[in-house]
């Protein structure tokens, strides 16, 4: 694949970006319901291992050829789990939310393995999709979603302005208790 016949994507999240390097140095990481794969080419061309899944087959067509990309068609919101006894050292999820699956997937993450979370939440419905109540995060939901056994690095939720202003709720969080370096 050529580096322009993935040049329209969008861009990966500043807060992936930010937080990606508190992953361990090729490590393994899944990118999680990972759409367009924007994330997973990133991740993969710093030197990541990386599992890209998502049910949309076309769209994991487009990540085949990309180096250090494996890919996984699954239903994430199925019956059965698909990727249990699986472990990470890396989660990244965007703008995705599928509460009956969240303590499976974080189960995802070997220990000291790093979660970085954002997405949608109550308020977003302001400016367009997604709208409705199972799509949106509550206030400080994913800060109670992680409490025990995790070492909080960063979170935030608010109103975001830019090309496409929305209501987002972002974490980044280590799986133990560790002393952490911050990027």
């Amino acid at each position: 694949m050529t580096a322009t016949s993935h040049a329209h994507l969008p861009a990966p999240s500043n807060w992936v970006l930010r937080f990606a390097s508190l992953i361990a140095a090729g490590g393994s990481v899944l990118d999680y319901a990972c759409g367009s794969g924007r994330h997973a080419r990133w991740l993969a061309a710093q030197g990541w291992w990386v599992e890209a899944v998502d049910r949309d087959l076309a769209a994991l067509q487009a990540l085949q050829g990309v180096a250090g990309v494996s890919t996984l068609a699954l239903d994430l919101e199925g019956e059965d789990w698909p990727l249990g006894g699986r472990r990470y050292d890396g989660l990244v999820v965007t703008n995705y939310l599928y509460r009956p699956r969240f303590d499976d997937m974080l189960a995802l993450l070997a220990p000291g393995g790093v979660l970085i979370y954002e997405t949608f939440m109550a308020g977003n419905e302001r400016f367009g999709k997604p709208s409705r109540p199972d799509f949106l995060l509550q206030p400080n939901e994913l800060l109670e979603r992680l409490r025990g056994d995790w070492t909080l690095i960063a979170f935030e939720q608010g109103e975001v302005h830019g090309a496409r202003p929305a209501v987002l709720q972002r974490v980044c969080a280590i799986r133990g208790q560790v002393a952490p370096r911050l990027p």
